[in-house]
């Protein structure tokens, strides 16, 4: 949806809600960009493998968290790759099958005469057919338009049943819609690289902490009320000390201040950080690398979906952790 049709219908649409489906308003989603997509299985069946391993093994060994994929997710994951045989401007750069989900990442190399999202909507056909094929064992006609023909959905919206009547024996597999997010910054194409590669351990790590990974709200600390991921016992610890790093500390000066910081923590001092300074942020990395305690004030609000990331997975399953946001 482009600005002006946005600003003639938000009067008629009502409160805006977060959603993980909306698009990027006034983004051309035809010309040359790198996105991550995110598709997820109708009722989140855990139709594409087996998750297996251990959550803190070592990269390369036989626990190592993986995916063993299913028939449909072999297929699947076949697909994705094939999407540049029929979208020669579209390259398939990387995929991760999850049990009920897919991430993946697609470059538009050049300008396309069609959006994303009918891309999308090809490949989910493709899947859909497959699924038809393997799981049901029937080739069940989808009575879902296609793009190409949106000149005949009024006609067609009379003679198909309302979406809630559909069910998988119509042969969906996704739920409606999908998630993308846009490449914008430096070096984030190596991180949805490594967040795809990490995300076995990730749910793994979820599973076997489930406590440490649920977001809670309305825990009121000194009057503010803020949500909360990780251990929350580390509230309750008796000492606790923020952690000040003024910006104009030297290399030296904040090497200093990390080991002082260390040094309570390791005596069970709970450090506090905000993460804002330069020093801030190396000591916080510090802590974490060393899995001493920590809470994180994080500026960023929560959402019930929020989760953990990167090293913060790692601390929060091990209980050194808590981020804590208003």
């Amino acid at each position: 949806m482009d600005r002006k049709t946005f600003e003639q219908q938000k009067a008629f649409a009502g409160e805006r809600k977060p959603s993980m489906l909306r698009r990027c308003l006034d983004h051309d989603y035809q010309g040359r960009c790198i996105y991550l997509i995110t598709l997820i299985t109708e009722g989140r069946r855990p139709l594409f493998g087996e998750l297996t391993g251990k959550s803190d093994a070592i990269v390369g060994s036989d626990d190592e968290p993986r995916i063993v994929l299913s028939p449909l997710g072999e297929e699947l994951q076949n697909l994705f790759y094939s999407i540049q045989q029929w979208h020669p401007e579209v390259n398939s750069i990387a995929i991760q099958m999850m049990p009920d989900h897919l991430h993946g990442i697609l470059f538009v190399r050049e300008n396309m005469d069609r959006h994303l999202g009918q891309v999308i909507s090809g490949f989910k056909a493709g899947c859909n057919k497959a699924y038809r094929r393997i799981v049901l064992g029937k080739d069940v006609p989808c009575v879902v338009a296609s793009p190409q023909h949106t000149e005949h959905r009024n006609i067609e919206s009379r003679e198909r049943p309302p979406r809630s009547a559909y069910n998988r024996h119509q042969g969906l597999l996704f739920a409606n819609g999908y998630n993308d997010r846009l490449l914008l910054q430096a070096g984030q194409l190596d991180r949805w690289l490594n967040y795809l590669a990490d995300n076995p351990r990730r749910l793994l790590a979820k599973r076997e902490h489930p406590d440490l990974f649920r977001v809670r709200f309305g825990i009121k600390i000194g009057g503010q009320n803020y949500a909360a991921i990780g251990n929350r016992f580390l509230l309750s610890k008796p000492v606790k000390r923020q952690v000040q790093c003024s910006r104009r500390l030297n290399e030296e000066e904040i090497n200093k201040a990390i080991e002082q910081y260390l040094n309570e923590a390791r005596m069970g001092v709970v450090l506090v950080s905000p993460s804002i300074s330069e020093g801030e942020k190396k000591v916080m990395r510090a802590a974490l690398e060393n899995h001493l305690p920590l809470i994180f004030l994080s500026p960023v609000t929560f959402t019930p979906f929020t989760k953990p990331g990167g090293e913060f997975i790692e601390a929060c399953s091990r209980g050194n952790l808590l981020i804590l946001a208003p």
